[in-house]
């Protein structure tokens, strides 16, 4: 198989699955941020989020937040992070769609990908006007 993805659910590639239902699975990274690093999956091949339809997204949001909570009950992170990307622009490098669910502790060395500066007004208010945005005070 040429997705690693597809070969884990499928059975033929080892994993330490932590969930598993009829549409998604969940499984520990193989290259883990933080100790308990999960990736959830949608069974159903989807290379990203343009090519997921929404009922899968679904059980894909359903899943991680599950996860979610048996990372928190088991081993009690200070905080979690969620992280999915999209195609080669937006940080993502295996494809399938996938979520990170990942344990955070105050002491671990991940960082935060960018500043958090206020955005410019003037493309904001470009950006907003092409998506429809209507503007609340």
């Amino acid at each position: 198989m040429a997705c690693v993805f597809c070969a884990i659910v499928a059975g033929v590639e080892p994993a330490h699955v932590v969930w598993d239902d009829s549409e998604t699975m969940a499984f520990l990274a193989i290259r883990p941020a933080s100790p308990g690093h999960a990736l959830v999956v949608p069974k159903i091949h989807a290379e990203d989020i343009w090519a997921i339809d929404p009922g899968t997204f679904t059980s894909v949001a359903l899943t991680t937040h599950a996860v979610s909570a048996l990372i928190g009950e088991r081993l009690e992170p200070e905080g979690l992070t969620l992280f999915q990307a999209n195609r080669p622009a937006g940080w993502q490098s295996v494809f399938p769609l996938h979520i990170h669910v990942v344990p955070r502790y105050s002491d671990d060395d991940l960082i935060q990908p960018w500043s958090d500066a206020p955005g410019d007004g003037e493309q904001l208010n470009s950006v907003g006007a092409r998506l429809g945005a209507q503007r609340q005070r």
